[in-house]
């Protein structure tokens, strides 16, 4: 049976992401919901200052309009905000600017069709837009990220135990993922629990988890540790809060750099 060191716990009372990160979630979360509002606002009052114009305006030009708030939206908030911008957009130009005016009702062929244009070109720009913002949120927390991966590399190069770097690396997931424990066994592989795999998805039994849309799953993750290509150990997660895909891609790279400090110190401690 393998050794088990004991289980670390942090001094402070909760869980936390680092600063960046947790700075980050809060702006992103304060825009989220200005921009949800705004979504359902903003296509309103730019069909409804149109109206003056219905009649000269063309209606590939109102519907190129109100792309523009719809990309404005997505940009400031999420993909849902931006896809409820694009319906409403859809709605309140058939409203405002179809014929018959002022109801949900559409005469024209065409009309029907600028209608449903705007909406799909509505919705795709607004997932791009979305996926621009969240490259910009990677940014922000990459630094953080690689000044995290550096300091675990120049540890294990300099540290004269493996079991130095297993405890800083210990230290360095909880804070990383939020953990409310986190521990690390040595040896043989007991039981099956669900597993952190490099792409930064759970696997639970033969059945991908998504913990961005499906949380963490019940009891403690393993992520596995490997030294030259054979398995050394593992850490044992308590997960608190999901944590962004980010960190969890980093939480692999240290416990790869574990893996290769186990291997080059020889075996492992009983």
């Amino acid at each position: 049976m393998s050794a088990v060191t004991g289980t670390w716990r942090p001094h402070l009372p909760k869980p936390h992401l680092p600063d960046g990160i947790r700075a980050a979630s809060r702006t992103w979360a304060l825009r989220d919901r200005l921009a949800l509002a705004a979504a359902l606002v903003a296509p309103f009052l730019v069909a409804l200052a149109l109206v003056p114009f219905r009649t000269s305006l063309t209606h590939t030009n109102a519907a190129l309009i109100l792309v523009v708030v719809v990309v404005a939206v997505a940009a400031l908030g999420s993909r849902t905000a931006g896809a409820v911008a694009a319906l409403s957009a859809a709605a309140w130009f058939d409203f405002f600017l179809t014929r018959p005016y002022e109801t949900f009702d559409i005469t024209a062929s065409a009309d029907v069709e600028t209608a449903v244009l705007l909406l799909a070109v509505g919705v795709l720009v607004s997932q791009l837009a979305a996926r621009a913002r969240r490259l910009e949120v990677v940014t922000v927390t990459d630094a953080a990220h690689l000044a995290r991966i550096h300091r675990t590399a120049d540890l294990a190069k300099t540290a004269n135990s493996a079991d130095i770097v297993v405890d800083h690396v210990r230290r360095e997931l909880t804070e990383l993922l939020g953990l409310r424990a986190c521990r690390f066994e040595y040896g043989t592989l007991l039981g099956r629990p669900p597993r952190l795999e490099t792409d930064g998805s759970v696997t639970v039994g033969r059945r991908t988890w998504n913990p961005d849309t499906d949380g963490w799953p019940e009891g403690e993750i393993e992520l596995r540790t490997y030294g030259n290509g054979h398995y050394v150990g593992r850490f044992m997660l308590t997960p608190g809060p999901v944590p962004p895909l980010q960190a969890r891609l980093v939480a692999v790279t240290l416990a790869d750099q574990t893996g290769a400090a186990l291997d080059t110190a020889g075996p492992a401690r009983r």
